[in-house]
């Protein structure tokens, strides 16, 4: 960019400078993510609601150490829980959480096979 020119404006997104607020509650949303696990039950999250049970499964992981890691995320607001008879059902909370954690699985992806980047 030459010296002097304006930076462009990105034509979505968030438009306007975060305050310390949005930084601070989107690094604790980062910081969340940054666990295996927590991530892992997030992805098997965006394919649709699943219980404690199918999500251990699916992931590998403990029950408890699943349970934990859910409960987590549910303080955090970043899940939802509904019942369904004796069991709890957990569902992503909205559409930004999903394509953020689909898109930091898609940047790991050009990270682990060296596929070329893209805009």
């Amino acid at each position: 960019m030459a010296k002097g020119a304006e930076v462009p404006v990105a034509t979505s997104g968030h438009q306007r400078s975060p305050g310390e607020s949005q930084l601070a509650a989107a690094a604790t949303v980062f910081a969340l993510l940054a666990d295996p696990t927590r991530l892992h039950l997030l992805w098997q999250l965006t394919q649709g609601e699943a219980d404690v049970t199918a999500l251990a499964s699916a992931c590998g992981a403990a029950r408890p150490a699943v349970s934990q890691h859910l409960a987590k995320l549910r303080l955090a607001g970043l899940v939802d829980t509904r019942r369904d008879g004796r069991h709890v059902v957990y569902a992503l909370r909205d559409g930004h959480l999903r394509r953020l954690v689909t898109e930091a699985l898609s940047h790991a992806d050009h990270l682990v096979t060296g596929e070329p980047w893209h805009a």
